[in-house]
């Protein structure tokens, strides 16, 4: 890469995302769930979220995948087009803890100027988000 944000001809197969390390705190989680209008009480309610037998609240399936579209434009830049997320959930995302972001570009495809990207979001316990992201790049 050639550019603070690539264009589609500086990206190659390989190419990897700078990481992106985001510290998790109980306002980041329960404001991630508030914003997406997911009132479920695992999100917001430690007493709850542990009767149902987690340690703590958890992230929202909508804020991680806001963070995997925020990873990837950070790297891409104002140009470029989310094009798909396709996304896997594991490990949950506790506050307290560090979800750091990493990305590998996988596959480019001349004919739309489109980048894959493979997503990763761990913590402490393990992967807490994979998956690819398609992005369109000028």
């Amino acid at each position: 890469m050639t550019a603070a944000h690539p264009t589609f001809d500086d990206v190659q197969v390989g190419d990897q995302l700078p990481p992106l390390e985001i510290p998790l705190d109980r306002t980041l989680i329960v404001a991630g769930a508030v914003a997406s209008r997911d009132y479920q009480d695992v999100h917001h309610d430690t007493e709850v979220a542990r009767e149902k037998g987690s340690k703590d609240i958890i992230m929202n399936i909508l804020t991680t995948n806001g963070f995997v579209g925020r990873f990837v434009t950070d790297w891409a830049g104002p140009d470029a087009m989310i094009r798909a997320i396709r996304i896997r959930l594991g490990a949950p995302n506790y506050p307290g803890d560090t979800m750091t972001m990493t990305g590998e570009v996988t596959a480019t495809d001349d004919n739309t100027s489109t980048v894959t990207v493979a997503v990763r979001g761990a913590n402490s316990l393990g992967d807490h988000v994979s998956g690819t992201v398609e992005v369109g790049l000028p």
